[in-house]
């Protein structure tokens, strides 16, 4: 009995080989092998990208995080401005005004500088026309004391 399902089973395969069932179940087979293998490929190219997409999901934040702290900055930079223009303006002001009594007491010190020299020159001129003067006198002198003599 045994041997007659022994038989039994290899007619059965020789007559599926025979008509293709066979080749049909094994290109089946190696079709759904094929599909695994895709599909595994597929899924760890998938889990290689998920770290550069985190990276590149990471690196955008952080780029957004730096936009929104430049945009903040600008906006803080902004206020600030806004709330110094008036002491800037009076600080401008208050040089402004500095600025022209500087230069007033710059001239009043030209002015008086001017005449100081200007009495100076006269004093220089006063004590060359001095010897002058007094060689003149002496000589005015002496020919008053020649006509009192004379007389």
């Amino acid at each position: 009995m045994k041997k007659l399902i022994e038989f039994g089973r290899k007619a059965m395969f020789y007559i599926r080989v025979l008509s293709g069932y066979e080749e049909r179940k094994i290109r089946s087979y190696r079709l759904q092998l094929q599909q695994r293998l895709q599909q595994a490929e597929e899924r760890k190219a998938a889990v290689r990208k998920i770290p550069e997409q985190m990276i590149l999901s990471e690196v955008r934040r952080m780029v957004e995080e730096m936009q929104a702290l430049n945009k903040k900055l600008e906006d803080t930079e902004t206020a600030i401005t806004d709330y110094f223009k008036p002491l800037d303006q009076q600080a401008e002001e208050v040089v402004k005004m500095q600025i022209k009594g500087d230069e007033k007491r710059k001239d009043e010190m030209m002015e008086a500088m001017q005449k100081q020299a200007l009495l100076e020159m006269a004093q220089a001129e006063k004590q060359k026309n001095m010897p002058m003067l007094n060689t003149n006198k002496y000589v005015q002198d002496k020919a008053s004391t020649e006509t009192v003599d004379q007389k």
